[in-house]
């Protein structure tokens, strides 16, 4: 018995001084939004956190406190490179200390700007992403992998900037369906269709989105000059809960665009609408997550992650199949399912490797055609 409790200590330590550093640099996030609420937090959610400021500061207060906890078992369990994860998350829990802790208190910066750059949701999501699906994934893991595997530092990054820069990319996405379809816009339609419940908003939205996005998906897969761009996500070769996050921005803002056309026009009621946005953000990351669950009834009804890994892999029998988000049922129409009662032996693209830089995956889907059929003699996957 002894034997084994040594690896499974530092296991257990290895992964505390990793939350301990993760914690600690959201906790220095979450204390500049404190600071700086009119610059750096969501215009709409604002009011809630107002609303509910006790609690935001009790989480706060727990979540540094947690930081020094995690970080001192990290740091006595462990071997010296990863006591230094621990020493660094202890050093950025005082730094958020310093900067007024949980009693931080908003500075004045003049008028109220018109767009911020909503840290909130960034912290938000990847505490409770990361909350959820770190433990889950240890569990339950389809894969054998290490929680820092390979580009996890990459994957961190574009989660980051997508989530991080959301209200910027969410207002350019607008800008397509604003244009060309604002002669679509009927009010008194738009009203009979925000009267309906909330559930069969949602469910519209669910359907309608995920028609939009199928047909967008598939062009990315399927013209070479937008496979460039969509290449960057398929490129991982290590699926988890936050390889659904390496997506190139124009990928992004394409995607996104063409999923608010529907929306634009029918004009859903703002509750349905962010329910159906929590519900994304949480399913985006779900079906990438290396989990084992197959779902055997409702893998056939909704994309689960068996489902979507078919999606990423190499395997030459899952290639350009499962393009819907949500829905099978759109796969099933247009001749593009494929769900074997198995998974993929191998995930990324056998004739492409993206740069191992955030900065290169950015740049490299512009460079000349040539280097791209050098990588990929196709142009698509």
């Amino acid at each position: 018995m002894a034997p084994l409790i040594a690896p499974l200590l530092i296991a257990i330590g290895k992964r505390a001084a990793l939350s301990s550093a993760l914690l600690g640099a959201l906790c220095i996030v979450a204390e500049l939004c404190f600071l700086l609420p009119e610059l750096l937090v969501t215009r709409d959610a604002l009011p809630l956190y107002k609303a509910h400021i006790d609690l935001c500061r009790a989480i706060l207060q727990v979540s540094i406190f947690a930081t020094f906890v995690l970080g001192a078992i990290g740091i006595i369990v462990t071997r010296m490179r990863t006591r230094r994860l621990g020493l660094l998350g202890i050093t950025f829990g005082v730094v958020a200390m310093a900067m007024g802790g949980p009693q931080a208190q908003a500075l004045d910066v003049g008028a109220m700007r018109f767009w911020s750059a909503g840290l909130d949701y960034f912290v938000l999501e990847l505490l409770v992403l990361g909350v959820i699906f770190i433990p889950v994934e240890a569990l339950f893991w389809l894969h054998r992998q290490k929680v820092l595997r390979h580009g996890w530092q990459i994957d961190l990054k574009h989660f980051f900037v997508s989530h991080a820069g959301v209200q910027l990319l969410s207002f350019a996405a607008l800008i397509p369906a604003q244009v060309l379809f604002s002669w679509a816009v009927q009010p008194d339609f738009q009203r009979v269709i925000a009267a309906q419940p909330l559930w069969l908003q949602f469910m519209e939205m669910i359907a309608l989105v995920d028609l939009a996005t199928y047909w967008i998906h598939r062009a990315f897969h399927h013209i070479p000059w937008l496979w460039r761009f969509h290449a960057i996500h398929h490129c991982s070769t290590e699926m988890d809960w936050l390889a659904g996050s390496r997506i190139h921005p124009v990928d992004a803002l394409l995607t996104r665009a063409v999923a608010f056309i529907p929306v634009f026009v029918l004009g859903f009621a703002p509750a349905a609408l962010y329910s159906y946005l929590v519900f994304v953000s949480f399913h985006a990351v779900f079906i990438h997550a290396n989990v084992r669950w197959r779902f055997p009834g409702l893998r056939w009804v909704i994309s689960t992650p068996q489902y979507h890994h078919w999606h990423h892999a190499s395997d030459a029998e899952g290639l350009d199949k499962n393009f819907a988000q949500f829905l099978p049922l759109w796969d099933r129409l247009f001749g593009t399912v494929h769900l074997p009662p198995g998974w993929p032996r191998r995930y990324g693209i056998d004739h492409f490797q993206a740069p191992q830089s955030y900065l290169e995956q950015l740049v490299s889907p512009f460079r000349s055609r040539k280097l791209l059929q050098a990588q990929d003699p196709d142009g698509i996957q």
